[in-house]
């Protein structure tokens, strides 16, 4: 009987790849290595200067009610029956300080408010600042007398927490380390929100988490929540800063976004000085002029000058600052920084007191608005007391995060190997379609900002010779480049 045909035997194939245990969860999946490459040197090595920036700008968030309570001497008075003159409180002024000349006047803006004479020149007196001599409105008493800085008024207190946070008191080189905060600080905080959200869901919760999962998760959720406040102060820092804010500025002026300024010449149309001298003539044009116009013309005086202003709608919180010459107008501007913003200014002839030009901050370009509103609320004036609280909580965040980031570093080492980084090679996984345009798009970008272009390069280049040196020591799989 002829045997059973037996059933051929199957071929065995290649055994089937497992099931990838990280399945990706969004369209930039390929390159989630290289961002969590990116974000976890770029936190360790940025990271102290962001510390620095949150806790110089946490001391700047709270310096608006210290200064008030510091200074509440200086800068209110008991409420009067009546006020007196502006130009008979200026004169009160220039009798306590005959010493430099009338810079600017600032009428007492509420009935509890003294009046501030601002004068430059003042010996013993740094000359980038004036001082202020605060008088009482209804005596004519003079209050005292205190440095001042800046459009915002910012009294010595203020200042000094402010140039702490700005260049740690080290001029010009010291402005480096805030700008290298503000460059990095939206890319610290757009890689961690791509890594948060490529996570699965089940690994985001805090509870029951422990170890370097619970550190993760809470530092993810709060970068989560202050993510948008930080790139924010990130953008907005940028605004002033030394490259990138020049960077900036030149495309405001290439697309005509300058912010624009009140014209306080009395020369015939065509001899203004061009649009650079409109651009800058709020912040230098007649800053040093005395009270009165020069060259022995008539002068109506500040009252009528507030007046005519005030009949053009130019009122609240205002600053007169008097003619550079016999052939310029007072600038009476508002300076109310606070919602809704108070920005309009009138250029009044002194002469003859009529107001012969006039600027509304509703006819601001779009981009100089969007700047005066960001760098007022980076500052804490735009919304007042809420706006310096959400700057603290923002500020306290960044704090916690950068605790929690060295933990985790801590977390990531086995006996010795503390701190150890990432693997290398994460590039090689990134689709050339993907990679060429963004090296592309980075260059340009590092271009105009400096600061940030510049570290990268640098880590880049001790990347690649670390990794060099693994390579040829054997240390490592991948070929002898970085990241």
């Amino acid at each position: 009987m002829p045997a059973a045909p037996t059933a051929p035997t199957p071929v065995e194939g290649p055994p089937a790849p497992p099931p990838d245990p990280s399945p990706r969860r969004f369209a930039l999946g390929p390159l989630r290595p290289l961002v969590r490459r990116l974000h976890f040197y770029a936190g360790v090595l940025i990271a102290p200067f962001l510390l620095v920036a949150a806790v110089t700008g946490l001391l700047y968030a709270g310096s608006y009610t210290v200064e008030k309570m510091v200074y509440a001497d200086e800068l209110t008075v008991p409420v009067g029956d009546r006020k007196l003159p502006v130009a008979r409180q200026v004169a009160a002024a220039r009798e306590a300080h005959p010493e430099g000349e009338v810079s600017a006047v600032r009428p007492a803006p509420g009935d509890e408010d003294t009046t501030r004479v601002l004068l430059s020149g003042v010996p013993g007196v740094d000359p980038e600042r004036t001082l202020a001599v605060f008088v009482n409105p209804y005596t004519g008493d003079v209050r005292g007398a205190l440095e001042q800085y800046g459009s915002s008024g910012a009294l010595p207190l203020r200042t000094w927490v402010a140039e702490l946070h700005r260049d740690l008191h080290l001029g010009e080189p010291g402005r480096l380390y805030s700008e290298i905060a503000a460059s990095w600080l939206w890319v610290l905080a757009g890689g961690g929100l791509v890594l948060w959200f490529g996570r699965r869901r089940a690994r985001r919760k805090v509870r029951g988490a422990a170890g370097r999962r619970r550190t993760l998760s809470l530092h993810g959720t709060v970068g989560v929540w202050t993510a948008a406040g930080l790139i924010f102060l990130s953008a907005t820092g940028l605004t002033w800063s030394t490259y990138a804010g020049q960077s900036i500025g030149d495309l405001r002026e290439a697309v005509g976004q300058t912010t624009p300024a009140v014209s306080t010449s009395l020369a015939p149309a065509g001899e203004s000085g061009g649009p650079a001298a409109r651009e800058h003539a709020e912040h230098g044009g007649g800053a040093s002029g005395g009270q009165g116009s020069k060259g022995g013309a008539e002068d109506v005086g500040v009252d009528a000058v507030l007046a005519a202003a005030r009949a053009q709608g130019v009122a609240g919180p205002v600053e007169v600052v008097p003619p550079a010459d016999a052939s310029s107008a007072y600038l009476v501007k508002e300076i109310q920084r606070s919602w809704p913003e108070k920005q309009d200014s009138a250029a009044v002839d002194p002469a003859t007191g009529k107001v012969v030009d006039v600027l509304r901050f509703d006819d601001y370009p779009v981009l100089a608005k969007l700047t005066r509103w960001g760098i007022d609320a980076h500052s804490g004036t735009l919304f007042g007391l809420a706006n310096q609280v959400v700057l603290a909580g923002v500020a306290f965040g960044l704090i916690l995060l950068i605790v929690w980031g060295y933990r985790m570093w801590w977390q990531r080492g086995r006996g010795s190997a503390f701190g150890r980084p990432l693997p290398r090679g994460a590039w090689q996984h990134v689709p050339a379609y993907v990679l060429v345009p963004l090296m592309a798009a980075v260059a340009v970008l590092g271009y105009f900002v400096p600061l940030l272009g510049i570290p990268l390069v640098a880590f880049l280049a001790v990347d690649i010779a670390l990794g060099e040196i693994a390579y040829r020591r054997g240390k490592r799989s991948y070929g002898p480049a970085g990241v």
